[in-house]
Order: structure tokens, then C-alpha cells, then sequence
């Protein structure tokens, strides 16, 4: 049995000097959300790293809505699965087709449309959000789904073509070839050849869009206000308008809206490394 080099033990222990503290840094806000949300109310800011009294009421009073702030949960945690969801497949629909022109079918000026697209993220999204505002009210689809829907697809689909047609660069031109020597058509290439072989990557990239939908703020308060039509990170916001806000009925609300994320992310982890970082080096 080889023992380790002086070299992997200093190596191992410079990872591992970096690793502790961010997993810590992570790690802790995690856990005050979780101690804010079995504590309670009165016990909430008493500092203790754990609460004299632990309770499941607040979970409770978020589930049966018996709260101001949460009578509508359920509506808004639907149009937040809605949108996401949304966001995921159009994203998927758009970046895949735009994908699959620009790096197998070499259609004209496609080159051009990519860094276009890439150019957009030079302007931070944050400035866009006033014009996308005005946009939408021009049209009028303030205070509707479509708004915030059309707005994330907006910004995420840059980015996914990018990363989909770096993915897609990799794959043998041979393949096609081969299918069209069959008789394959476009259509039949695109759905028999093409989407099975890019599959880890829009798994990655439809979790990339759905994360991206399901935590946005800034645009879903600008254009939705109606309460039963907002996702939950607004109605979350207003929890902070009382006067005596309950923080621990605010921190349990975000705990469990932070769990479908965390189970999206566990059950595709394995795709998100690679998906994302495909064609990021030439074989």
C-alpha cells in the first residue's frame, strides 16, 4: 500500500481549509432558517443554537393558511410551480432549436445570432427590468403569468443556446451523415439522433431555467400584484411590511419553499456538472 506524498497531504488540507468554511458559510443561514421555523414566536430571537420548546405549529399554521399573510399560499406556491415550469419547457424549446440550426444545420448568420444573444448579458438584468415593464404593459399583459413567463425566458435562452450548442459541437458529424445515407429527414434526425444524445445537457439546462423562474423577485414583483396571481418570493416579501412581522411564520414559509429546489437539484445533480460544462474543452 502506497502512503500518501507529503504533496497530497498539503494538497488535501488546503481543500479542506477552503471546503469547512464555505460549507460552514453555507451551511449556517440554512440552519437559523431552520431554527426560526420550530421556534416559537416567542423564542425566535432568543439566540440559543437550539430552541428550549421545539414545535411544528408554525408549519402548521403555513399549511392550513391561518395566517393574514398566507391566505393565499397554495395559489401562490401553484403560480410559482407553474411559471418555473413554464420557463423550463419554452427555455428547452427555444435553445435546443436554436442549438441544433446553428451547429448542425449551419444555417446562414447563425454565428451572428449566437453573440447577439451573448451580448445581451453585457446589460444586467436588473436594468431591463423597467423597459420589460413597460413592454408588457404595451401589450397588456401586466398581472399575468405570460409576463413574468416570456420576461425569464428572455434571460435564460442566451444562455442556454450557448451552452447547447457548445454541447452539441461535440457530437460526431458523422451521425448525421449516416442517418441522412438512411433517408433520415431533418425532423427525424432532430428527434431520433439529435435529443438522445443531447439529453444530459437539457436536463441541465431545463434545471438552470426552472431554478432561475422559481427564485426570481425582482420581475415578479414588478409585473404581477394581484396576491392570487404573485409567486411566493413576493408574497414573502410581504411579510416584511408589518410592523411586528412574523419572522418565524416568514422563515418556515421559505424553508419549504427552498425544498423543491434542493430535491430538483439533489435527483439531477449528476447531469448539472457535466451538462453545463459540455463543450467547455475539445476533445
Amino acid at each position: 500500500m502506497k502512503l500518501p506524498s507529503l504533496r497530497d497531504v498539503a494538497t488535501e488540507a488546503r481543500l479542506l481549509l477552503i471546503g469547512i468554511p464555505v460549507f460552514l458559510w453555507t451551511m449556517i443561514p440554512i440552519y437559523h432558517m431552520f431554527l426560526f421555523a420550530i421556534s416559537p414566536k416567542e423564542d425566535a430571537f432568543s439566540g440559543k443554537l437550539w430552541p428550549d420548546h421545539p414545535t411544528l405549529h408554525n408549519f402548521e399554521i403555513v399549511f392550513k393558511q391561518q395566517h393574514y399573510f398566507l391566505r393565499d399560499f397554495y395559489a401562490q406556491f401553484w403560480n410559482s410551480t407553474l411559471i418555473a415550469a413554464a420557463v423550463g419547457v419554452l427555455t428547452l424549446f427555444i435553445a435546443t432549436a436554436a442549438a441544433f440550426s446553428i451547429s448542425r444545420l449551419k444555417v446562414p448568420g447563425g454565428r451572428m445570432v449566437l453573440n447577439l444573444a451573448l451580448f445581451t448579458y453585457f446589460i444586467p438584468a436588473a436594468f431591463l427590468a423597467v423597459p420589460m415593464y413597460r413592454t408588457m404593459g404595451n401589450y397588456g399583459l401586466l398581472n399575468n403569468h405570460w409576463a413574468l413567463i416570456l420576461a425569464m425566458v428572455t434571460i435564460a435562452s442566451p444562455y442556454a443556446i450557448w451552452v447547447l450548442k457548445q454541447a452539441s459541437d461535440k457530437l460526431p458529424v458523422e451521425l448525421d451523415e449516416a442517418a441522412v445515407m438512411d433517408g433520415a429527414t431533418t425532423l427525424q434526425i432532430f428527434r431520433l439522433v439529435y435529443l438522445p444524445l443531447m439529453m444530459p445537457s437539457l436536463v441541465a439546462i431545463g434545471t438552470y431555467a426552472v431554478l432561475l423562474a422559481w427564485n426570481e423577485y425582482l420581475y415578479a414583483f414588478l409585473l404581477l400584484s394581484n396576491d392570487r396571481e404573485i409567486t411566493l418570493p413576493v408574497a414573502l416579501g410581504n411579510f416584511l411590511a408589518a410592523d411586528d412581522s412574523p419572522w418565524e411564520l416568514l422563515m418556515t414559509t421559505g424553508f419549504i419553499y427552498a425544498l423543491p429546489p434542493a430535491a430538483v437539484y439533489y435527483v439531477f445533480r449528476r447531469y448539472m456538472v457535466g451538462g453545463l460544462t459540455a463543450g467547455a474543452v475539445k476533445s
